[in-house]
């Protein structure tokens, strides 16, 4: 007997557009002197979410993990130094790997699935609020 491949659902115009929307305007927010922790959040959690699935589905993307790292990087020194000063910035030498880290998110968010991107926002979000999976 032939096994059955899951349904896979790829990621919509729409999502596409939700992802980039959070990840931009977080990033434009930063760029005006208005970032803050929700835009902060929003950016993090977009490009952690798009990064760990593309890690788990094996991406042959070339740079997209690196890419996705450095931006991460950045985004743990911007966290830290939020969390000591409550002062929410990107620096000016902080902004390039950022806005790459954007670029290369929504490059690769098309590959995707979308039971594939709530899973693992799911499984992030418990992550960080310290819960145990159900």
């Amino acid at each position: 007997m032939k096994k059955k491949l899951p349904l896979r659902i790829p990621v919509t115009r729409g999502l596409k557009d939700v992802y980039a929307m959070d990840m931009h305007t977080a990033y434009q927010a930063a760029c005006l002197g208005q970032f803050n922790i929700v835009a902060f959040s929003r950016l993090a959690a977009a490009i952690s979410v798009i990064r760990t699935a593309l890690e788990q589905k094996k991406t042959k993307i070339p740079l997209a993990l690196e890419t996705l790292d450095a931006a991460i990087e950045i985004l743990m020194i911007v966290r830290k130094r939020g969390d000591e000063t409550d002062a929410w910035e990107l620096t000016e030498a902080e902004r390039p790997a950022i806005i790459e880290g954007v670029n290369m998110a929504e490059q690769c968010i098309g590959t995707l699935d979308v039971a594939l991107l709530a899973q693992i926002a799911d499984r992030l979000l418990r992550d960080v609020i310290g819960g145990q999976p159900e």
